[in-house]
């Protein structure tokens, strides 16, 4: 009997279900149903942290199947954060500028609308002048399109330059860490066009809502990131089931083998890299919005080695394990730096969480690489599956 799809991965209705319960139990006890049980600020950090799982389950998917250890690919989830800002910046603050224009006696032309806005955005960086990059901001279809083409094109060029030459290893996740430390040093120029250091802010405000409470506004963009995470899971989950995720786990076991038995090995590590991409550039375009702000320290390669260090501690392989692993360091880190965890005193010396936080995540994932190789996820698998 041919088995299908769901009872070759009977994880996925069980996910699914749990995230359905969640994101209910979050709706009735946000502030925008009149409840007030969980305050706006918690439901933007619990919608930012769904928004980071589905970064980790692709970073799963391309490391802990397909065997690339990739420290790049925060850098396509900051892309995807970048071309949805750009559209928010323009769309809000050319309501600012008409908003400011409008009753006078002389109307405005075109041109001096939008050297008004270019001066608004520009101004911090000494300029008024819409750089290329801009040139599809006013459209919010296009930055759409942005938000996956980006991403997803420059994965495909690397990847293609990449594995063609059969670069593996380490050397390639020098590679990916190069290619992200150049994105993010360029960002950080001001005439990168998108105001360098100083980033793009105000993200939170959604043109067009501006009577629409926070805590409305809010909570939908936590029910969008609950809906992207659970088809992300499902799409990955099908990737990595069937023939085509033999092959994939084939190639991050003996890559010899699998090339030696015929298949292009090339395409489908090509394939997992740019989905993967595409899927984390839709991830930072649903995370930014909710955290206001994105600049290029976001991008830093430091952020893609937290990506890795999640799913390691979560368990690699697993894609519930991803999840557990970036949510639970994710709500963890936001406790110990929001001040919530009580500092400790020692009498000759005072432990302050926000000093000591990374300590703890690097001491974490030690001890999980040395004594839990699988991860919480692997924890979790044994106490389901007793070995006999």
């Amino acid at each position: 009997m041919r088995k299908t799809f769901i009872s070759e991965n009977p994880s996925v209705l069980w996910f699914i279900a749990l995230l359905g319960l969640f994101t209910l139990a979050v709706a009735i006890g946000s502030e925008a149903t009149g409840t007030g049980l969980i305050s706006t600020s918690m439901v933007k950090t619990l919608g930012k942290t769904l928004c980071l799982c589905l970064i980790a389950i692709a970073m799963d998917v391309v490391w802990g199947y397909c065997g690339i250890l990739s420290l790049g690919h925060f850098a396509f989830f900051g892309i995807g954060g970048y071309a949805i800002g750009m559209w928010l910046m323009y769309a809000r603050t050319e309501g600012i500028v008409l908003s400011s224009l409008e009753g006078q006696v002389i109307p405005p032309t075109p041109q001096e609308v939008q050297d008004a806005i270019g001066n608004q955005i520009f101004g911090v960086v000494g300029s008024s002048d819409f750089p290329w990059l801009w040139a599809f901001s006013d459209s919010l279809f296009l930055q759409l399109l942005m938000v996956v083409i980006v991403p997803g094109l420059l994965a495909l060029v690397f990847g293609w330059l990449a594995f063609r030459s059969r670069v593996t290893g380490v050397y390639l996740s020098i590679l990916t860490q190069a290619m992200t430390l150049a994105l993010s040093l360029w960002l950080f120029q001001n005439d990168s066009g998108l105001r360098g250091n100083n980033g793009l802010s105000g993200l939170q405000n959604i043109p067009g809502y501006e009577d629409t409470s926070q805590a409305t506004i809010s909570l939908v963009f936590f029910m969008g990131s609950a809906l992207a995470l659970a088809l992300g899971y499902i799409l990955f989950a099908w990737v990595v089931s069937g023939k085509m995720g033999s092959v994939v786990q084939g190639i991050r076991d003996n890559e010899a083998r699998v090339r030696f038995l015929g298949y292009r090995v090339e395409r489908y590590k090509l394939f997992i890299f740019t989905l993967t991409a595409v899927i984390a550039g839709i991830a930072g375009a649903l995370y930014y919005p909710q955290a206001g702000i994105i600049n290029p320290a976001e991008i830093a390669p430091i952020a893609s080695i937290y990506l890795a260090v999640w799913v390691a501690i979560g368990g690699r392989g697993r894609l519930y394990g991803a999840v557990i692993g970036a949510a639970f360091v994710s709500l963890l880190s936001s406790w110990f730096t929001g001040g919530g965890a009580p500092a400790i005193n020692l009498g000759f010396y005072t432990i302050l969480w926000t000093d000591w936080w990374l300590v703890l995540l690097g001491v974490s994932f030690v001890c999980v690489t040395l004594f839990f190789p699988k991860g919480i996820g692997g924890l979790f698998d044994y106490l389901v599956r007793k070995p006999s």
